[in-house]
């Protein structure tokens, strides 16, 4: 039988956020939060690829909560560009930490827009030991706030990304790779588009080589 989730609504700086939560029974169980891509394209904590990644977090042992960002489904608010959805993240961080006040790892994901307000909560929270960053998009926003990038992670990008040049992943894995005393992993999916259409079951197995790799869990 699958392990149900529960929705939620978290207090959040603009309003309470919509939310889908699931709190692993066994102790000592790691959290993570899961970022949804840009609600200004269509982008929901439904997303397949969000959804994807937090049922790897479940399946992998952890309490996992994903949530809708101001002004999306029932979260009030309004779209605040980025400023206003890192804060967002920063309210989920905080809640799933006071729901489980036993955790042994806590982990921050997020998928293309997701991905840069992950990378940016990671500046602000040093409790924070691992993060994945799924299709983060470098030649749109500006990643030189990674100065240095304060945890190890994974980064997994498309090969033929429409979204995104090569050029640009190259750049972002040079910045990291000079930084000492973490290291973060750049994963290629081959032949994916932005969003992994077909390409499911091996983002699926990246995701869960890493987070089994960096657990003992499993």
């Amino acid at each position: 039988m699958k392990p149900k989730s529960t929705e939620i609504f978290i207090p959040g700086p603009a309003g309470r956020l919509e939310g889908k939560y699931y709190k692993n029974p066994k102790f000592g169980s790691p959290v993570a939060i899961v970022l949804q891509p840009h609600p200004q394209y269509g982008g929901t904590m439904n997303n397949r690829v969000v959804q994807l990644t937090y049922n790897t977090f479940l399946e992998c042992g952890f309490s996992v909560v994903k949530i809708n960002f101001r002004g999306v489904g029932k979260s009030e608010g309004v779209f605040d560009n980025g400023q206003g959805e890192l804060s967002d993240a920063a309210a989920a961080l905080d809640w799933i930490e006071r729901e489980n006040l036993d955790y042994s790892q806590c982990w921050v994901s997020g998928f293309s827009f997701g991905a840069l307000i992950c990378m940016q909560l990671i500046m602000r929270r040093p409790e924070v030991n691992n993060f994945i960053a799924i299709s983060p998009q470098p030649n749109v926003y500006d990643f030189s706030f990674l100065a240095p990038c304060p945890t190890s992670g994974q980064i997994i990008y498309s090969s033929t990304d429409e979204l995104v040049t090569k050029e640009s992943i190259e750049e972002l894995d040079k910045r990291i790779k000079s930084q000492k005393g973490i290291e973060v992993i750049f994963s290629e999916i081959k032949n994916a588009n932005h969003f992994f259409k077909d390409k499911e079951k091996d983002l699926q197995e990246e995701i869960q080589k890493y987070i089994k790799d960096k657990t003992s869990l499993i």
